[in-house]
């Protein structure tokens, strides 16, 4: 379990970097919603993905529920695109994950992502959505 933590962190710490990597991400309206024991947690966890949102360190768009069903209801999906390297999409589902490097899967996952964006809530707006979910947690608004 430590390791994965720490391995976490240093992740998270690539973020500090000013100018690299861009993380864009499309997220279901139920991870800001799925309500777990510490709603305080939440709305702290929530805090801070705007704060890296405010400080431009990442884009973040919401995926409202009136979005309906949709092409990655199966799992997540991660695009990514090197300077000196091939595109990669890694698909993971409950107890596995696949990356693939073929250029045309690439695309057709590509394809997925930017539907995804074109049904989400613009950046502003997600964030507007991902403060007001915090707000609430902090009050305790969720039973």
């Amino acid at each position: 379990m430590d390791e994965l933590v720490e391995n976490r962190l240093a992740r998270a710490a690539l973020l500090r970097d000013p100018t690299t990597p861009l993380l864009w991400c499309v997220l279901d309206e139920t991870v800001l919603r799925r309500v777990g024991e510490n709603k305080a947690v939440l709305g702290e966890a929530l805090r801070h993905v705007a704060g890296l949102i405010r400080s431009h360190r990442i884009i973040v768009q919401v995926l409202p529920f009136r979005a309906g069903p949709h092409a990655a209801m199966e799992g997540s999906l991660k695009l990514m695109s090197f300077e000196e390297a091939p595109a990669l999409a890694y698909v993971q589902g409950i107890g596995m994950g696949q990356l693939f490097d073929d250029p045309a899967t690439v695309t057709h996952h590509a394809l997925t992502y930017d539907l995804l964006t074109a049904s989400a809530l613009s950046p502003r707006k997600s964030l507007a959505l991902i403060e007001s979910v915090a707000e609430d947690y902090e009050h305790d608004q969720y039973a």
